[in-house]
This record gives structure tokens, C-alpha cells and sequence, in this order.
């Protein structure tokens, strides 16, 4: 009996010998070092997409604040105080600043001579509106350089914040927008300037064309009071007859 048992044994460990030489793996050290070879290879490739991609972030976000607007913005306001100067110069009274409108009212008021027919209270006359165009046009200038005044106070908080907002830009657009705000205010205080001095120089040129014209009604009333030329030299009365 036991000498069967162990026969059967025996059939069966040889039957399962070829089937566990089957499940043996071989190890292959070059096959091993390939594949660890080309696992390195996508690792790097892998870690090379990552830092691309990462690039192409800080791109993007750099792109973003490059594009960024300037969160000030003062055109509204020099437009503004650009109005006011222009709005001065429109209401000034007296001689117009409009060429053709200034050219016939200037021939009207100083003449450089007055005709024979032209009555003394018409000079007079002429003599008083001209006084009052001289006091208007420096009743302009007066009114330009209060306004300059106030608007250099603005300008010098404009220029502060707009310098802050420069020196914060996070990107080309707000520097842009700086600088250009910045060239603004300057040309808008150039414009302003060149209307300040406007006033000035018509307020003087008015004041030298009234000052030629009254030369020209004291000559023609000169003219008029010693006639002919002949001065009046009076004579002794005769009260006796002879």
C-alpha cells in the first residue's frame, strides 16, 4: 500500500516539474537597462512639457498685465479746464478775436486820422469805446490768469498721481497710458500758456492802438481849434472913435 502511494506521488511531481519550469522568468540584464533607459527618456520629456507649459503660463500672465489699462485717467479733466480758458476768451467783450470781425471793428474805432466831417462828440464817443475795449481786454487777461491759477493748483495733483500710477504700472499699456497722460497735461498747460499770453499781448496792443488813435483826435482837434493856422491875436478896442 504504501508503496503505491508513493508511486502516485512520484506520477504527480513529474507531471508538475515541466509545468513549473513554464512559470520560471528569465531576467535579462539588457533588456532591463533599455527599458529603464527609455523610462528616463519620457520622465524628461515629460519634466520638459511641464516647464514649457509653465512658461507659457508666466506668458499668459505677463500678456494679461501688459494689456492692462492705467485705472486713472485726467483727459475728462484737462478737457475740462481747457473749456474754461476757451470759454473766457469766447466772452470777452469788445474788440471780437475773429479775424474779419476784428479787422473792421479796429479800422472803425483807430483811425489813424479823422476827416473834416466827422463832429467832435463822435470822436468823443469813439475815444470813450475804446477806453472801453482796453479796459475789457484787461478784464479778459485778469480772468485768464486767475483761471491759470486755479488749474496750476489741479495740475500739480494730476501730475503727483499721475507719477505714482507711472512708477506702479504693472505693464507696457498702463506705462503707456502714463506717459501719455503725462504728454497731455503738458500740452494742455502749453495750450493754456499760448491763450494766457494771447490776452496779455491784445490787452497791450490795445492799449498802444487807443494811445495812437488819441493822437490822431488830439491832432484833428488841435487842427480845428487854431483853424487856418493863423493864431488869434486880439485887438485894442477904441473906445473914443479914432
Amino acid at each position: 500500500m504504501k508503496n503505491r502511494i508513493r508511486a502516485s506521488v512520484l506520477a504527480v511531481w513529474l507531471l508538475a516539474v515541466p509545468s513549473a519550469k513554464a512559470q520560471l522568468v528569465v531576467f535579462d540584464p539588457s533588456n532591463f537597462g533599455q527599458n529603464a533607459l527609455t523610462a528616463a527618456h519620457t520622465l524628461e520629456q515629460i519634466n520638459n512639457q511641464v516647464i514649457q507649459l509653465q512658461h507659457e503660463a508666466t506668458m499668459l500672465v505677463n500678456e494679461a498685465r501688459n494689456l492692462t489699462t492705467l485705472p486713472f485717467n485726467i483727459v475728462s479733466q484737462l478737457r475740462a479746464a481747457l473749456a474754461l480758458t476757451t470759454q473766457l476768451i469766447a466772452q470777452a467783450q469788445g474788440i471780437p478775436y475773429q479775424l474779419s470781425q476784428a479787422q473792421s471793428q479796429f479800422s472803425r474805432f483807430y483811425p489813424t486820422a479823422y476827416g473834416r466831417g466827422t463832429s467832435g462828440a463822435s470822436m468823443s464817443a469813439d475815444s470813450l469805446q475804446r477806453w472801453m475795449h482796453s479796459l475789457q481786454a484787461l478784464q479778459t487777461t485778469i480772468s485768464m490768469q486767475a483761471q491759470s491759477a486755479q488749474n496750476l493748483a489741479v495740475d500739480e495733483n494730476s501730475l503727483a498721481t499721475l507719477v505714482q500710477q507711472s512708477q506702479g504700472a504693472v505693464g507696457i499699456v498702463q506705462a503707456a497710458n502714463a506717459t501719455n497722460q503725462l504728454l497731455a497735461l503738458q500740452s494742455r498747460q502749453s495750450i493754456q500758456e499760448q491763450q494766457l499770453r494771447l490776452t496779455q499781448d491784445r490787452s497791450a496792443a490795445l492799449e498802444q492802438a487807443r494811445a495812437v488813435a488819441e493822437q490822431a483826435r488830439s491832432r484833428e482837434v488841435r487842427i480845428r481849434f487854431v483853424g487856418n493856422g493863423t493864431q488869434y491875436t486880439p485887438q485894442p478896442i477904441n473906445f473914443y472913435g479914432f
